[in-house]
């Protein structure tokens, strides 16, 4: 069990959280850390944090209505693929020991932040591709990018959003609407594989869900007036100091 302070503060992050994700920018970065500081373990931070997230989906959902409509078939014949590869990643950290894992999160973390910092560049290199065949890799890539997020998911979000403007719709408002549906659907796959091995901490997954439920109605909004470029920077950055902090002190 978790403090009555500790739920304030991650019902707080889970805000925050949420509206950052939902407007675009990665999540974990801002959830992760504050359950790790709520005294969880990395893996079992991990779990709270995916099983929280769920609670991204219906805020962010209600609040981009103007941005999906006309996508109904397109999400229902993608979502599949992304649910299917959350499931074989849920799969892989459930068989990831709790030691082996807070020592590969540093290098998750670097990645996603990266690619989000990168994200301008890749759009462009992609985009040259894509004349030459470049839509076909979308059900391989969305599927890839799905494992990744039902093992740790940070910079999932970031990397969907990428492939969104490259292969799909080059509106961000749009692009991000569909990578909210999208990663939501992997995340309650992911979700409901961990609920099912009994492996979640409820005292610290709940409060940050409430708060992520909050903050995701808020981010859809955000995202159609805010500058990406500045978000972009600031999320970026701090999720590559969080990865050196947890490189030199694992599980923080």
């Amino acid at each position: 069990m978790i403090s009555a302070l500790d739920s304030v503060a991650l019902g707080g992050a889970g805000v925050v959280a949420g509206l950052v994700g939902s407007a675009g920018g990665i999540t974990s970065l801002v959830s992760y850390p504050a359950l790790l500081a709520a005294g969880l373990p990395a893996r079992a931070a991990n779990l709270a944090n995916n099983v929280a997230l769920v609670a991204c989906w219906p805020g962010s959902a209600l609040t981009s209505q103007p941005e999906l409509r006309g996508w109904g078939s397109w999400l229902r014949r993608w979502a599949p693929v992304a649910a299917l590869g959350a499931a074989v990643g849920a799969g892989l950290l459930l068989a990831t020991p709790s030691g082996t894992f807070a020592r590969i999160v540093p290098f998750l973390i670097a990645g996603g932040s990266l690619s989000l910092l990168f994200e301008p560049r890749l759009t462009a290199w992609h985009r040259r591709r894509v004349e030459s065949g470049g839509r076909a890799a979308l059900p391989v890539l969305l599927f890839v990018l799905a494992v990744y997020n039902g093992y740790f998911g940070a910079g999932a979000g970031v990397m969907t959003l990428t492939l969104m403007l490259v292969l799909v719709d080059r509106h961000m408002p749009t692009a991000n609407a569909l990578k909210n549906m999208l990663v939501g659907a992997a995340q309650i796959v992911s979700a409901l594989i961990f609920v099912l091995s009994g492996s979640v901490r409820w005292s610290a997954a709940w409060p940050l869900a409430v708060g992520m439920l909050i903050g995701s109605g808020l981010g859809p909004i955000v995202a159609r007036r805010l500058p990406a470029g500045v978000l972009r920077w600031l999320i970026a950055l701090l999720g590559l100091a969080l990865a050196v902090r947890l490189w030199v002190a694992p599980g923080m």
